[in-house]
């Protein structure tokens, strides 16, 4: 069911995606988030956004499964896990992984969050 609740976790996830994007832009290559005290910062603040993103779809695909129905191509619950990862596992974290995802899976979710918003 599309209703503001619904629309104000996708502006929310939006505007976690926006943040990731402004701080990865400073990001060239996986060495930048260890290199550096400013790339440790970096990595801090967009892993916790991740994280942010990861706890908003755990929240929405308990009330409704829209996402997950509308685009099967993405791997919800992958983002969900990893969300659980980074806040079970923190000291774990790989660096490399988390440059992937900022380089070739958030920009996928930031279009279908796009998308789905502008459903509304």
């Amino acid at each position: 069911m599309y209703d503001a609740v619904y629309k104000y976790s996708l502006e929310t996830i939006l505007d976690h995606i926006n943040i990731c994007n402004k701080r990865f832009s400073e990001i060239h290559n996986p060495i930048d988030f260890t290199s550096t005290d400013y790339g440790k910062t970096l990595l801090d603040s967009i892993v916790t956004r991740l994280q942010a993103i990861g706890e908003n779809l755990k929240n929405t695909s308990r009330k409704n499964n829209l996402l997950q129905t509308n685009y099967p191509e993405i791997e919800w619950n992958k983002i969900i896990r990893f969300r659980d990862f980074i806040s079970h596992h923190y000291e774990m974290l790989d660096y490399e992984i988390v440059f992937e995802i900022c380089e070739d899976y958030l920009p996928k979710l930031e279009l279908v969050i796009k998308e789905e918003l502008a459903k509304f």
